[in-house]
Order: structure tokens, then C-alpha cells, then sequence
């Protein structure tokens, strides 16, 4: 009976040491075809994606090279998500299938389950050497592949948890345990309008500084890929500086959802690529920080399509990711969602705290094609009709989902959300309408995928900014970027909550002019992580002041600060809490006179005062004469 024992061990120890695996991960295809690269969710799915955004049209295939170790049998398997499920029990619509040399597997994807998995695609018999892998769409609605595993062990899945599946990733992938390393003066994550501007500030002032952005192009939200306009006023107040450089690569034309040429991103990266101090890594996400104590020592950062990681090392970090993710690796104290009305004594904030926030944007437009167009029928749990459809040809800001969701663990669900209303709304339109004349010529243009995202995380600083100050127009000694915008706070559209009231999609809004504020200098660190700055949408204020500085040129004179004082850091050994506790004179200087160029720059986005105090404004504010 041992013997037994014996020779069949030995037998599936064999067939552990001769079984051949293979694991391609789909975002690092070498010919991507019309499928998209998305990042957006690695934080909750554990990678990016190739995703086929063809708007209803399937898109061109993507294919790659690869090796097969040996010849024989192999079992395929294909993590996918049927991304309709939240809404909706059959089959959804993102199919698609693989094709290895000229052998058509017969399986569907992407249509079936619940959830990111590993779907059986069939078996292959192939010979070892190179082959051609195929994605093959058939729909165009944003069928989405993560990884495709051949493997000669029938029903021997790859982990399916992130942990775990990470861990598969990097064996599978001969990823080094230790990454190659680097060492900056300051390292900035997010290249939107703030992290371009605290990058270029702190260069300009003779910081080496590293440049994180998790995607091709620079801009964020301004970017072609989510366009929206730059908001807010420049060269305001008694730091009238600040603001100058965003006229370096800001947009000529505004407005939001227009064609992708209005956002220049070739602007924005030329901005970048003249600044001699800065190193830009494109395509790179942070995944993991390194601390020691209450300082991050590095960043880990993740190339998006080939897996390569890479270790930044400085004495200062600058988080302008807009989810405050480098400062929640860190540890760093934050808040998400609305604080009570008693907490701060804000008129605006609800009366219980809870956690609602404003939501994500996914923008689109149509274009009229001269003749009769199509659309496939869509019906996926979001039911329209001549009552509640919304008949219009385009949608911009209004079109808002997720206020009532996590804007971080449930984004995916959110901007799933957002694609499926256009979608469901469009078909209606196309196909259903008694009156759709207006409707027969038109076909979808643009849709936005990467969600153009308000509010998520808002990490703590020495002073948190709220209403109070605003509206009384509260002087403080380190007063510095001056913000202009209303308080303008999202919330769903009633008309649109009444239709839909478990998921509205549109939202509204009641602006409250305000007289321009300098912000305090102590909202732009982290209280608790003594080398960590912040910029943009996640700095320390409340959800009710967040509703005033989250718009762009305002975010990026919140950058050209953090810039300047990342350069008197770097002069004196100090931290950020140490420049305003024994270099603020010297900040102020450098605030007042700016870094941006002051030659050969369009004048098209200066400030009119006059023009904005004369806006009606609901609270009684006035100007502190100190």
C-alpha cells in the first residue's frame, strides 16, 4: 500500500514539474487595435485592462506574440468581468473572443457572471514556439480583458483574490522582488493641472523633481480624455503670482465635452518636457509607499502596460493624485463624505453626517452624420421610456452617477453606471422614441471612458478650511492661493431622481458666489506625515469648502505653491509645517512674484474683478482689510 502511495506521488510530482504555464497580461499587448488601455481600478481589481470602447461598433482587434514553452493541449482561461451584472441577471454585453494562429476559439466572453473571474475560453492543441494571440470584439460595448492563462493542467485556475493574484502576477512575469531605484529632490503623483504646476514650480526653483502620471497624456480632468475646461480665476489677491504658468499650456477655447483638439494636450506636454529638472514617468501608477515612522522614505510605481516596477526615493512626496492615495498608503489622516452642520458650524452641510459626496462625470456627444445611422438595441436592468428618457445630444457635466457610492472602492460600478445611462438612454432614442426625427442622422461621437471624478478622499492639514471662513472672509497670516469659484456643491437633479430614485444619473446644483479667499498655507500638508504635501481636490477642507477650490486653475496655483515651498524645504533641511513655522516671509515673496513666464504668454485668462463682485452672492461678505 506505501508503494502505491509512493508511485502515485511521484506521478503528480511529475506532472507539477513538466506542466507548462503561460500567463499574458492583456493591457501589454503589442498591438492594441481600437481597444483601450484602463487603469482607472487597479487599486480594486489588482491590474489594468484592455477595454473595447467602440461606443456600439465593435473596435479593430488587438493582437501580440507569444511563446509557448512546449508543444500539446492547453486549457485557456480569460479573467474577465461581464461588467452589466450590478444591473442586470443574463447575459451582458461585452462579448468577445480569442483567436491563436488561425484557430477561432469557439467560447464567448466577457458576458457571463458577477464579478472579475477567471472564464474557461476552451483548449488549443499548439506546437512550442510563437505563435499570434487575437482579442477579437464583437460588440463594441466595452467588453474587457485582463489577462488570458494557457495552462497543460485542466482546471488549474490562476488565484482569482488581489493578494494572492498579485503575488501569481509577478511570478508568472519574472518580476524582481526589488525594483530599480531612484532618488529626486521632490516626487509629485497625478499629473493633472495641480501636480504639472507643484512639478514645474519646484523645478523652476532648482528641484530635481519626479513626475508621476497614470496615464499617456498630462491634464487630468482637463485632459482630452475627460474635458473639462479650466474653472476659477488667476492672478487674484495679494499673491498675485500665482497663476501666470497656467497660461503656459491652458486651453485657448472653453468649454466642456467639445472635441479632443480644445484641450491641447500636446501644450501640456511640451510644458512639461522643457523643464530640465523634471523627470516625467508616464504610465506609471503608484501602488505602494515606504515609510519610516510618520515620513515616506519611497513610492513604488507600476508601469501600466508592461508590469515594470520602479522605486522613487526623496525627502518630500507632493500627492496630487486627487484620491489622496499617496497619503492613505502613508497613513495619513483624512476625510471622505459630508461632515455634520455642528462639527464646523457650516449652514451648508447637512444636519447628520453621512457619506455622500459628489460624483463622476461621464461626458459624451453625437454628431450628425448626413444620413440615416444605427444603433443596436441596449437594455441591459435601466428601463427608458418617452416619460424619462432624456432627449438631448449630448451630455456634459449634468451627467453625474455614484454620489451615494464609494468614489473609491465602488468606482468601477460608478463609471460602468455612467456608460450604461448613455447607452440605455441613446438606444431609446434611436430605436424607440415615437419622435425621433432629430435623432434618425445622429450617431454617438465621443463617450468619455476615464470618469472625470469631484470629490473622494480630502487629507488633513495644521488647518482645515471650511465655510465660516469664506463667507466672513477670515484673514490668516500665511494666507496664499486665492480661490474664486462659487461654492458649488453637486447634488442629484430632482427631475431625474424622481424617474430613476434608486440610481439618478443627472445632477444640480445652486452656486453660491463668494468674494475671493486666500487659503491658508497650512491646508496644503498633512498634519500627521511630516514630509507630505497635497494639491488638487485632496487637500485639507471640508466638503462644503471643497465645493470653492476644487476647479482647475485653482487646483494649479495650490501646485505652484506646494512647488515654492518644496524649494525652501530642500534650502533649509526643513519640513512643510517647518516653512510655515520659520520661512512664511520668504514664501509669501515667492507667491507674490510667481514663477511663470511673464513674456510671449496669451492674455486670455485674466481675472476681472469688478466683474465677479458684482455677481449676487447669498451671504454677506466683507472683505478684511488686514
Amino acid at each position: 500500500m506505501r508503494r502505491i502511495i509512493l508511485i502515485l506521488s511521484l506521478l503528480f510530482c511529475s506532472q507539477l514539474i513538466t506542466a507548462s504555464n503561460l500567463l499574458i497580461e492583456a493591457e501589454s499587448f503589442d498591438q492594441k487595435g481600437g481597444w483601450v488601455v484602463d487603469q482607472q481600478f487597479m487599486d480594486l481589481m489588482g491590474s489594468p485592462y484592455l477595454m473595447a470602447h467602440g461606443m456600439g461598433v465593435p473596435v479593430e482587434d488587438a493582437s501580440t506574440t507569444i511563446s509557448f514553452p512546449e508543444s500539446g493541449t492547453y486549457y485557456v482561461y480569460v479573467r474577465t468581468y461581464n461588467w452589466t451584472s450590478p444591473w442586470h441577471d443574463g447575459k451582458g454585453p461585452g462579448k468577445f473572443t480569442l483567436k491563436i494562429g488561425n484557430k477561432k476559439l469557439p467560447i464567448v466572453l466577457g458576458d457571463e457572471g458577477n464579478q472579475w473571474m477567471w472564464q474557461p475560453a476552451g483548449k488549443i492543441s499548439v506546437k512550442a514556439g510563437n505563435s499570434n494571440l487575437t482579442l477579437k470584439d464583437l460588440t463594441g460595448f466595452n467588453g474587457r480583458c485582463d489577462a488570458i492563462y494557457f495552462t497543460t493542467e485542466k482546471e488549474q485556475l490562476p488565484p482569482n483574490e488581489t493578494v494572492q493574484l498579485t503575488d501569481f502576477r509577478k511570478k508568472m512575469l519574472d518580476i524582481p522582488a526589488e525594483p530599480e531605484q531612484y532618488s529626486y529632490d521632490v516626487i509629485v503623483t497625478g499629473g493633472g493641472i495641480a501636480g504639472m504646476c507643484a512639478a514645474a514650480t519646484a523645478s523652476r526653483l532648482g528641484c530635481k523633481v519626479a513626475l508621476i502620471n497614470d496615464r499617456p497624456v498630462l491634464g487630468g480632468n482637463n485632459s482630452s480624455e475627460v474635458r473639462v475646461h479650466l474653472g476659477g480665476n488667476i492672478g487674484v489677491g495679494p499673491n498675485s503670482g500665482l497663476g501666470r504658468m497656467i497660461r503656459e499650456f491652458g486651453h485657448s477655447k472653453e468649454g466642456n465635452a467639445k472635441p479632443a483638439a480644445n484641450y491641447e494636450d500636446e501644450k501640456k506636454e511640451l510644458f512639461i518636457a522643457n523643464e530640465k529638472n523634471i523627470t516625467l514617468y508616464a504610465n506609471y501608477r503608484a501602488i505602494s509607499v515606504k515609510t519610516d515612522g510618520n515620513r515616506i522614505e519611497s513610492v513604488i510605481i507600476k508601469h501600466i502596460e508592461n508590469g515594470k516596477e520602479v522605486e522613487l526615493k526623496a525627502p518630500l512626496f507632493s500627492d496630487c493624485t486627487g484620491d489622496g492615495t499617496i497619503g492613505y498608503l502613508a497613513g495619513a489622516d483624512y476625510n471622505m463624505g459630508r461632515e455634520s452642520r455642528a462639527e464646523y458650524g457650516e449652514e451648508l452641510a447637512p444636519i447628520q453626517p453621512d457619506k455622500m459626496t459628489m460624483g463622476s462625470s461621464v461626458q459624451w456627444y453625437s454628431a450628425d452624420k448626413g444620413k440615416p445611422t444605427r444603433f443596436p438595441i441596449f437594455s441591459y436592468g435601466l428601463q427608458f421610456n418617452e416619460k424619462n428618457c432624456e432627449k438631448v445630444t449630448m451630455g456634459e457635466w449634468k451627467w453625474e452617477t455614484g454620489m451615494n457610492f464609494n468614489q473609491i472602492d465602488d468606482f468601477e460600478r460608478i463609471r460602468d453606471y455612467g456608460l450604461m445611462v448613455i447607452y440605455s438612454n441613446w438606444s431609446f432614442l434611436k430605436n424607440e422614441l415615437k419622435d425621433n426625427k432629430k435623432y434618425k442622422n445622429r450617431a454617438l461621437d465621443w463617450v468619455a471612458y476615464i470618469a472625470g471624478k469631484r470629490e473622494s478622499r480630502r487629507l488633513l492639514g495644521d488647518y482645515i478650511l471650511k465655510q465660516d471662513d469664506i463667507d466672513k472672509n477670515v484673514y490668516h497670516e500665511d494666507a496664499s492661493f486665492v480661490t474664486t469659484w462659487s461654492i458649488d456643491l453637486h447634488f442629484p437633479d430632482s427631475l431625474n431622481a424622481s424617474h430613476f430614485p434608486d440610481a439618478p444619473f443627472k445632477a444640480a446644483t445652486k452656486h453660491i458666489h463668494i468674494y475671493p479667499y486666500a487659503v491658508p498655507y497650512r491646508c496644503l500638508y498633512s498634519r500627521n506625515i511630516e514630509n507630505l504635501f497635497m494639491a488638487g481636490r485632496n487637500i485639507s477642507v471640508t466638503h462644503v469648502a471643497l465645493g470653492t477650490v476644487r476647479v482647475m486653475r485653482t487646483t494649479g496655483m495650490m501646485g505652484e505653491v506646494v512647488g515654492m515651498a518644496a524649494s525652501l524645504c530642500k534650502k533649509y533641511n526643513t519640513t512643510p509645517r517647518g516653512v510655515y513655522q520659520k520661512h512664511l516671509p520668504e514664501l509669501k515673496a515667492l507667491m507674490k512674484e510667481g514663477v511663470g513666464k511673464k513674456e510671449g504668454i496669451p492674455d486670455n485668462q485674466k481675472f476681472n474683478e469688478q466683474k465677479l463682485l458684482k455677481k449676487p452672492r447669498i451671504f454677506a461678505i466683507e472683505k478684511n482689510k488686514k
